[in-house]
C-alpha cells in the first residue's frame, strides 16, 4: 500500500515531500539539551558505504515502517540531530554499518519512501542528505583542512574557524504534454542513454537537469527540454518539489505543453529514446501491461518514490490539462 501522498490540507503533493518532522534548528547550538536529548532520543542508521540503505520492517498492510534504535544499541559514530517528532521524541541519524536485525532489512529511500508514513518519509531524506553531505565535506575545499561536526551536524568547521553548510543542489524536472484530454491526450518521455535493466525491459521518464548557476527553475526547463529532444515548451506549470539525496537534489516539477507535431531531435549522450505516449498507454504501462510495439520489451514507469511518477500519475489522472 501507498501511503497518501498529501499535505495536511489535503492537497497532492510528491511522496519524498510528505513530513512531520519539527526540525527544531534553535536545539542545534544548545549543548545542554543536545546532551540530553542524545540519552532519550532515537536514532535512525544510515549506511553512505551501503549506498545509504536504512533498516526497514515490512507491515501486513504493504506499507513499511524505518527501524529506529535505542541510543544504548545504535552503532557508534557522530549523531545528527534531525528534529522532534510530533510527540517531542529527539530523532538522531549516524551513518554507520547496519546491526542485524531479524525481519527487518536494508533498503534504500528509492525502494521503499512511497510504502513509508509520512513521518518516516520525511525523516530518511533528511537523513540520507544529511549523511552524504557529510561524506563530501570531511576536509574543507577552501584550505584542505580536516574539518569536524559543528552545530549538532547542520555545519562543519575547520581549524581557522571556517564554516560550512549543507547544500542542496535544485534541478529541474518536467512532463510535457500536448494539452490534450482524455484518453488520446499524449505526455512525451524518454529514455535515458545509461539506464539498462537487468530484465530487459525499457524504462521511459520525465526529462530533468540541473538548474544552473545564474539560472531559473523556468529557464532551465526551457534549456534542458531544448538540449535533450529538440522541443519548445510553453504554458509552464510547478508542480511541487520533494527532495532527492543522490546525494542531496530537490527536485522542482513542472508540467509544460509543445506540440506534438515538432520533431525529436534528441542528445544521444544524455537520451537513448524519446517518445509521445498516449493516456491509453501510460495507463497500460502502470499497469505492466505495455510492451514496446517493435521490440516487444516491456515498457516500465519510473520508480514509485520518485517525483517523476507523481507527475505522470498527475497528468494520467486529468488534474493538468
Amino acid at each position: 500500500m501507498t501511503p497518501p501522498s498529501a499535505d495536511h490540507r489535503g492537497e497532492r503533493i510528491p511522496p519524498l515531500a510528505r513530513t512531520t518532522l519539527d526540525r527544531a534548528a534553535h536545539h542545534r547550538r544548545d549543548p545542554d539539551w543536545l546532551a540530553a536529548a542524545a540519552k532519550s532520543g532515537l536514532v535512525l542508521v544510515v549506511d553512505t558505504a551501503a549506498g545509504g540503505r536504512a533498516l526497514a520492517q515490512d507491515n501486513p498492510d504493504g506499507s513499511a515502517s524505518l527501524v529506529l534504535l535505542d541510543p544504548a544499541t545504535a552503532p557508534d559514530g557522530d549523531r545528527y540531530f534531525l528534529g522532534v517528532d510530533p510527540d517531542g521524541t529527539p530523532l538522531f541519524t549516524v551513518d554507520a554499518p547496519l546491526p542485524a536485525m531479524t525481519e527487518a532489512k536494508g533498503v534504500t529511500l528509492r525502494d521503499v519512501g512511497h510504502r513509508l508514513d509520512d513521518r518516516d518519509a520525511g525523516l530518511f531524506s533528511a537523513a540520507a542528505a544529511l549523511v552524504n553531505w557529510h561524506v563530501s565535506h570531511l576536509f574543507s575545499p577552501r584550505s584542505g583542512k580536516a574539518t569536524e561536526v559543528t552545530e549538532a551536524g547542520w555545519s562543519r568547521t575547520d581549524p581557522d574557524g571556517k564554516q560550512m553548510w549543507p547544500r542542496t543542489d535544485p534541478a529541474m524536472i518536467v512532463l510535457i504534454h500536448d494539452g490534450v484530454a482524455g484518453p488520446g491526450g499524449r505526455c512525451l518521455l524518454g529514455r535515458n542513454a545509461q539506464w539498462k535493466l537487468p530484465d530487459g525491459s525499457l524504462r521511459f521518464s520525465t526529462l530533468a537537469g540541473f538548474v544552473e548557476p545564474g539560472e531559473s527553475a523556468e529557464a532551465a526547463v526551457h534549456r534542458e527540454v531544448l538540449e535533450e529532444v529538440g522541443v519548445k515548451v510553453r504554458d509552464l506549470r510547478y508542480e511541487g518539489s520533494q527532495a532527492w539525496p543522490y546525494p542531496g537534489s530537490l527536485m522542482l516539477g513542472f508540467t509544460a505543453r509543445a506540440d506534438a507535431a515538432d520533431p525529436i531531435v534528441v542528445d544521444p549522450d544524455e537520451i537513448a529514446e524519446a517518445r509521445w505516449f498516449t493516456r491509453e498507454e501510460i495507463a497500460a504501462m502502470r499497469a505492466d501491461e505495455y510492451h514496446d510495439p517493435t521490440t516487444g520489451a516491456p515498457v516500465r514507469l519510473p520508480m514509485s518514490a520518485s517525483i517523476a511518477l507523481y507527475l505522470i500519475e498527475t497528468w494520467l489522472g486529468g488534474f493538468d490539462q
